[in-house]
């Protein structure tokens, strides 16, 4: 079932549905003080004898003030349904004007009948207004014309005159007022959905943004940590002053490194870093120290290289690449040779690591698991291919190397 949004005006109140069956609407405060005002000038013009005709005008058929009463209170009673029941409304006050017209009148029945004509324009049915202003619109012309056609003096066109002023006049002003309402209505409908779509378009930025710094913080950080348990295992683990004094020696490294980024990043953070990267992205000029910093920790890695020129998101996002599998190979790699090599042909630069597959109990040093899906985001992001898993290898040890490759389009975008 689809739904559709009802404009606040034309919402039933509570009032209007009593367990399924529909009650009697509560009428709007002002539409009461319309009806009880209109009643009340009505009654004081009748009692100081003020009526709209004489009692020897020819359409008078009722004189006297009581007849003028009846269509005088049912008015005033259609008022207290203007807005909640608009069609019903004219329809009762359409017999009682033309009922107040035989007799010798009075102005409030008239004005609250325009009002009516109005209000039912107005808060009614798109349908009904536009049909109550075609008939109102075809009665002022019959009005007009017949009469001078039957009459033939120029005093039958003012016929037309009234008619129009009580029937298609309210008529056509109740649309012009429902059309700016309308248009108002959109206008803030509008709004709302702007806001609410600037609102999604900030969460996702924050979103993003967080995936961004996470992957950056993992990237960074998770290398020097792993490298630091590694060691303090060890030296916890062999009573040799040597390896503990040469342990020691690289959980210091690690840990002044690990300190430096995590400054950058913390200096990125206050800086708001989100419309430039960093001023020292890590370059592929860096992946020779990155290889010796591996080597430092006791990785067996050999690094080959084949590349001009790429783009600097590409360029971050292969040096993550190779420093997240490093860290990985570092935990999870049985001992032997680890090989990074990075190939750049005419629209790609390919990056892939392979490492002897550990068939550990469990990593070297713990971790978040988080690797692989970071790898995996960023090429994702430049539009690029990527795997990891094992794959045979005979000349391999356990018959198994883990390989990583990621394929990097050299017309990728920002991978933050």
């Amino acid at each position: 079932m689809q739904s559709r949004t009802v404009p606040r005006h034309q919402a039933p109140s509570a009032d209007t549905v009593l367990d399924g069956v529909m009650a009697f609407p509560r009428p709007h405060r002002v539409d009461v003080y319309i009806g009880v005002g209109g009643l009340l000038g009505g009654l004081l013009l009748v009692g100081v004898g003020l009526g709209m005709r004489t009692a020897k005008d020819p359409i008078t058929l009722f004189d006297g003030p009581w007849p003028i009463l009846v269509p005088l209170t049912v008015m005033a009673g259609c008022e207290l349904l203007r807005r909640t029941a608009p069609r019903t409304a004219l329809l009762i006050g359409t017999p009682a004007f033309c009922a107040d017209v035989v007799t010798q009148g009075t102005l409030p029945t008239w004005m609250m009948f325009t009002d009516l004509v109005y209000a039912a324009v107005l808060y009614g049915p798109l349908v009904s207004a536009r049909r109550i202003q075609w008939i109102t619109g075809l009665l002022t012309v019959a009005a007009t014309l017949v009469p001078f056609a039957v009459l033939r003096v120029p005093e039958a066109l003012l016929i037309g005159v009234v008619v129009g002023v009580v029937a298609y006049g309210p008529a056509a002003t109740g649309w012009i007022v429902r059309n700016h309402r309308d248009a108002a209505e959109a206008a803030r409908l509008r709004a709302e959905q702007t806001a609410l779509l600037a609102e999604m378009d900030r969460t996702q930025a924050v979103t993003a943004e967080r995936a961004r710094m996470a992957r950056e913080l993992h990237d960074m950080v998770a290398n020097h940590l792993s490298a630091i348990a590694i060691h303090s295992t060890a030296a916890l683990s062999i009573d040799d002053p040597s390896t503990s004094r040469e342990a020691l020696s690289v959980i210091r490294e690690n840990s002044v490194e690990g300190l430096a980024e995590m400054r950058r990043l913390i200096g990125i953070l206050r800086d708001g870093g989100d419309d430039h990267e960093p001023s020292a992205v890590p370059t592929l000029d860096g992946l020779t120290a990155l290889v010796e910093g591996a080597r430092a920790n006791g990785l067996d890695v050999r690094l080959a290289t084949d590349h001009g020129t790429v783009p600097a998101p590409v360029e971050l996002a292969a040096y993550r690449i190779v420093q997240e599998s490093l860290t990985n190979a570092l935990k999870h790699a049985s001992p032997g040779r680890v090989a990074v090599e990075l190939i750049q042909r005419d629209d790609s630069l390919t990056v892939a690591v392979t490492s002897p597959f550990g068939d550990r109990d469990g990593p070297r040093a713990p971790g978040s698991g988080a690797g692989l899906v970071g790898m995996r985001e960023r090429v994702a992001l430049l539009a690029g291919a990527f795997e990891a898993g094992p794959v045979d290898d005979p000349v391999a040890t356990d018959g198994k190397i883990w390989v990583v490759r990621a394929t990097l389009p050299l017309t990728g975008g920002d991978p933050a």
